[in-house]
């Protein structure tokens, strides 16, 4: 495990407020649990420029971007973040960008489901065994 990676999440983790913290942990914490010894990642949302284009996200697993003009980017499988109206858990990588609808449907709970994206405000909403279920899987490739 990367040290300053597990620094920057126990940072990050303790920035957020209760109780969407201890939400945050306990998904990590399930996460870490359902993939021991996947690469771990943080981002704090900003780009090269340092320009803030998005939430910090706490990442897990390793992909292979590949984009059109022939350049690829190492980046996470599965990311976990919180943002205003609740939490986000990201499913990098599927090229078929209705998967996750499709799979999930109603089974998930109360969670708003995008090509990449499950997004949720609080945990007790969703059954977290569908989710952990869609990040096993995703973690396997």
């Amino acid at each position: 495990m990367n040290v300053v990676v597990e620094e920057q999440i126990a940072e990050y983790l303790a920035s957020v407020a209760e109780p969407k913290r201890s939400e945050l942990r306990t998904l990590n914490e399930m996460i870490l649990k359902t993939a021991p010894g996947c690469r771990l990642w943080y981002s704090d949302g900003r780009n090269d420029e340092g320009k803030v284009v998005s939430n910090p996200n706490i990442g897990y697993g390793e992909y292979t971007i590949q984009y059109a003009d022939g350049s690829n980017k190492e980046f996470f499988q599965v990311g976990l973040s919180g943002n205003s109206s609740g939490i986000t858990v990201y499913i990098m990588g599927l090229e078929d960008k209705t998967y996750l609808k499709r799979t999930l449907g109603d089974a998930i709970g109360k969670a708003t489901v995008t090509g990449h994206c499950i997004k949720f405000k609080k945990i007790k909403e969703i059954d977290l065994e569908v989710l952990l279920e869609v990040v096993r899987n995703r973690l396997r490739d």
